[in-house]
């Protein structure tokens, strides 16, 4: 995913959940997070979700789904994601707290452009931070 293989990272992941014989969290939010670089926004939003049911108490699945709720321009709902992402990550991630406070500056300027510029910041289990600019 790291380099932008998102159709490769997505058979990574259906391999992944043959392997083990079941479908997790990790494997969920992998598949969504890679449909979500390849900007399939509704696909990657249902998937997302079914993570979070599989296992809510993973702040990163949350960020992930709360950035493609503000690619959809769902902002409202994006900010009660993200609150949560927020809240069971104790404040710590910088990438979660930004896409906080940018839900929350986007639902109270609900009528701007979207043409918008801004950043999403992608979090991953693992090593590293995803970028994905919301121009996908």
């Amino acid at each position: 995913m790291a380099s932008g293989q998102y159709e490769l990272a997505i058979r990574s992941f259906n391999r992944a959940a043959i392997d083990r014989g079941s479908v997790d969290a990790e494997i969920l939010s992998g598949i969504g997070t890679a449909n979500l670089g390849l900007g399939r926004l509704g696909q990657a939003e249902v998937i997302l979700r079914r993570a979070v049911e599989r296992d809510g108490s993973q702040p990163e699945i949350w960020n992930n789904l709360g950035v493609v709720l503000m690619e959809r321009g769902k902002y409202a709902d994006a900010t009660q994601v993200l609150r949560k992402a927020f809240a069971l990550d104790n404040g710590e991630s910088v990438s979660i707290r930004d896409n906080l406070r940018l839900a929350i500056k986007k639902t109270e300027s609900f009528g701007a452009s979207s043409g918008s510029t801004d950043e999403y910041k992608l979090v991953r289990r693992g090593s590293g931070d995803y970028l994905i600019r919301s121009g996908l």
